[in-house]
């Protein structure tokens, strides 16, 4: 595994280091002083493992997070203090350790390293064009004002556009993000992501049954109760890219990117919503 540790101060730095030594299923690719440089760190060296302090000058390692586009690396927290801990479990970080760090909780926290790096490794496609997306077990950092979430993307129920940016509804939260739906859209997997308006995009894995009416409109129910309308252009569609046709000797029907989902979905509404200039968020 590869990681970076970052912390302010160069003491700490040098003893992480030094336990790390006991555990060489870690290498040490690089240190960081500060956010920016860290930022640069993650950017150059892709580590699988961040052993990141929280409070350093500048900018706290929350901040550091929210700056980083998903995928970001497994983050196990190092800080001397322990007020941070409820909020550091709310984003599901690995672990966090307390200084000075106790050998034996270390080991622990590779341990879980290890199983979760296994894990993905396991669960990721050989598909070379799969690494610009996120995987199912891929996690993201999302922040919303002062709360900080890590989230599996195969939690995300559903992804809705406000204005210029994206809601996006897990567990029981629904923070707002700093991103268009498009944007967003377009790091999901569009197997398990379907658009089912130009305004809404839902977690296949998450719809718990599916209703047609006689005038053939869509509609799916989640596992949070929230019952969603497919458009008719969005049925349309939905039908032609994921719908098995019954020819025999026929595999699994081409799915199309986000992009291309949307794209269709505007082409499709054009003339009824007056031209070109309608634009999709």
């Amino acid at each position: 595994m590869k990681a970076i540790i970052i912390d302010d101060e160069r003491l700490a730095r040098d003893e992480l280091r030094d336990l790390l030594r006991a555990h060489p299923e870690i290498e040490i690719i690089g240190e960081a002083a500060h956010n920016n440089e860290a930022r640069t760190l993650i950017y150059q060296k892709r580590p699988d493992v961040i052993f990141l302090d929280i409070q350093m000058p500048g900018a706290d390692g929350f901040t550091l997070l929210e700056s980083l586009p998903p995928p970001i690396p497994l983050v196990v927290f190092i800080t001397a203090h322990s007020q941070h801990a409820p909020q550091a479990f709310r984003v599901n970080a690995v672990d966090y350790l307390l200084k000075p760090v106790d050998p034996n909780e270390l080991q622990t926290t590779i341990r879980r390293l290890r199983e979760k790096i296994t894990y993905l490794q396991t669960t990721h496609s050989a598909d070379p064009n799969k690494e610009r997306r996120l995987n199912q077990e891929d996690t993201i950092f999302v922040r919303d004002g002062d709360r900080c979430w890590f989230v599996p993307v195969k939690k995300i129920r559903l992804a809705e556009c406000v204005g210029n940016y994206c809601r996006i509804h897990f567990d029981t939260h629904h923070p707002l993000i700093l991103s268009s739906l498009s944007a967003f859209a377009d790091r999901l997997d569009p197997r398990l992501f379907i658009c089912t308006s130009r305004s809404k995009i839902i977690n296949i894995q998450h719809i718990t049954s599916t209703s047609i009416n006689a005038d053939g409109v869509i509609t799916a129910k989640l596992t949070d109760g929230n019952i969603v309308t497919f458009s008719r252009r969005a049925a349309t569609l939905f039908r032609r890219t994921h719908c098995l046709k019954p020819t025999s000797g026929q595999h699994s029907p081409h799915q199309h990117s986000h992009q291309e989902q949307i794209h269709e979905l505007q082409r499709l509404s054009t003339k009824q919503l007056g031209g070109p200039n309608n634009r999709i968020i």
